[in-house]
């Protein structure tokens, strides 16, 4: 594997996380603004290495595997933080649909991969508009100390209120585009489908 501009940007990503981790806990006055700011330079790098590799023909196996790996770490081990250092109800309930359904979604990809049919789920527009206001909206959350007389975490928290009603919506458009497939299973006439006898002699 040779490393790229667009992959190094990805590793970046990564290596920010516990970065992010020891900032938001550490015992100094600033500590969560600087865990802010590095989790929104983290971010924008998610904007910026997917168009570096296309810019520069920089796709490759090791990028596609490890740039949304990148992505759900940095969210859903941030939000597990958010939760925990100042739970409520509706934050609790929005962590939960923001990571359920990213395992949903996760899996749903590799299961049509696997059909040899993963263009038929990839990327819509809602999913990089939650994507967008999920990063402000953890960020802000993150920073927690107002700004210029505005409550930051609470701008935050609408963000991500926004990023939680589009995550539904963009989970729900990827189960109806990968639905025939998923109702085709074991069809022998299905499009893209296999039949019983398909299967790999282990699955369950």
């Amino acid at each position: 594997m040779k490393l790229n501009l667009a992959n190094i940007l990805t590793l970046f990503r990564i290596a920010a996380i516990p970065v992010v981790v020891v900032c938001f806990y550490a015992p100094f006055e600033n500590a969560r603004p600087v865990a802010a700011i590095i989790f929104g330079i983290a971010a924008i790098t998610d904007f910026i290495d997917g168009w570096v590799a296309r810019k520069f023909n920089q796709t490759s196996r090791f990028g596609e595997f490890l740039d949304p790996v990148a992505d759900k770490l940095m969210v859903v081990i941030t939000l597990v933080m958010l939760v925990q250092a100042q739970s409520s109800l509706w934050e609790d309930i929005i962590a939960m649909i923001i990571i359920g359904r990213e395992i949903t979604v996760s899996a749903l990809r590799e299961w049509m991969a696997m059909m040899g049919e993963r263009s038929a789920v990839k990327v819509q527009f809602s999913g990089k508009l939650k994507t967008t206001f999920q990063m402000f909206g953890i960020a802000f959350m993150v920073w927690q100390k107002p700004l210029f007389g505005i409550d930051i975490y609470q701008v935050g928290y609408y963000l991500l209120i926004a990023a939680a009603v589009l995550t539904i919506y963009s989970m729900f458009a990827y189960l109806k585009a990968a639905w025939p497939f998923i109702m085709a299973d074991g069809e022998p006439d299905a499009a893209g489908a296999p039949n019983e006898g398909d299967k790999p002699a282990d699955s369950a």
